[in-house]
């Protein structure tokens, strides 16, 4: 589900949800709808397929353990999709899981954009860059093609933009380069999560403030980003009703930080034909597209209000030499399609 794009919460941000409530939640919702549903497979989105996953797969307990080897490295993620799976398996004994990987759309990275300026045993022990949001990408990739094979194969920038955020640069409809890196909070600054930050900063509060490692991960995790900025709110649609001086500029700074990550990727590209706006954000704050446009006339991107406003999928102009789209994520029809495509 794009993050904040429904107006009804998900399952998962109930305030009662525990995995075996949510599980069984779903199975009295298809009780509902379809009576005895027979169920061939569950898929499930896992954030992280480290270096051992390019592509989905069943999971079994082998598969299970180096899942859950991988929590560290998406500590917001991981292990709740993985408690996830195994109520799934003890509700369903003998339906097969499957996880799809949002890591796994940019496994085709040149080894370049995957490195850090660090000593080769740690890029050989897998400190190095990964991606997220990879399903996401998918779905809007397989839409380019479906719908506007003009720019399909063409430099494209889409940009995830909701509870997390990242960008990414395709051409031919592969990833070249993206925000996220080892973590799922490098890049943008995201609804509660920093973004990039000089390491330095991480040392000296290690250093001088006595952080420790749990107390930093809180931080740069659950009280940074838009939260931490404002002081009052994670929410894109909250800080722009609040319109105070702290929110107009938590708003200006995340518009800001997007147009230098669309100068940078469009910088790796060599070009720029597409834009392409998903996410709870993307697709729903017209302001904050407005703002992304506006800065990134020199890129000669130039959007109609009128249909920016209305959420129209193109809401580029005629002139603009940047086809600029809003199209809504379809994680979860990518997962499908893989699932039953694993299973048949």
């Amino acid at each position: 589900m794009s993050e904040g794009a429904r107006d009804k919460p998900a399952i998962s941000s109930l305030p009662d949800y525990t995995p075996a409530a949510g599980a069984d939640r779903i199975l009295e919702i298809l009780h509902q709808q379809f009576g005895d549903p027979s169920i061939r497979a569950v898929g499930h989105r896992v954030v992280h397929g480290g270096n051992g996953f390019g592509k989905p797969v069943i999971i079994d307990k082998a598969v299970l353990a180096k899942l859950r080897a991988l929590e560290p490295m998406a500590p917001m993620h991981q292990r709740d999709s993985l408690d996830l799976v195994q109520v799934w398996q003890q509700r369903l004994d003998d339906v097969p899981q499957v996880a799809c990987f949002d890591t796994a759309f940019h496994r085709g990275q040149h080894e370049i954009e995957k490195r850090y300026a660090l000593p080769d045993e740690l890029f050989a022990e897998g400190l190095h860059r990964y991606g997220f949001h990879g399903l996401s990408y998918e779905s809007i990739v397989a839409v380019l093609q479906r719908s506007h094979p003009g720019i399909a194969d063409r430099p494209v920038v889409i940009a995830h933009l909701g509870a997390g955020c990242s960008m990414c640069a395709t051409r031919r409809g592969k990833s070249v380069s993206t925000s996220m890196g080892f973590s799922t909070a490098e890049g943008l600054p995201m609804a509660t999560r920093s973004g990039s930050v000089d390491p330095g900063v991480l040392i000296y509060l290690m250093r001088h403030k006595g952080l420790g490692v749990d107390e930093l991960e809180d931080l740069l995790y659950r009280k940074s980003g838009l939260l931490g900025l404002s002081g009052t709110s994670s929410g894109m649609r909250e800080l722009r009703q609040q319109s105070t001086p702290a929110s107009d500029m938590t708003i200006d700074y995340f518009a800001h930080r997007c147009v230098q990550e669309i100068g940078r990727l469009a910088a790796t590209l060599g070009g720029l034909e597409g834009l392409v706006f998903t996410g709870g954000i993307g697709e729903n704050d017209a302001g904050i597209r407005q703002q992304i446009a506006d800065r990134c006339q020199w890129l000669g991107v130039e959007i109609d209000p009128d249909e920016n406003k209305s959420s129209a999928e193109t809401i580029s102009t005629a002139d603009s030499r940047v086809r600029v789209l809003v199209i809504p994520a379809d994680e979860e029809g990518v997962i499908a399609a893989h699932t039953l495509k694993l299973i048949s």
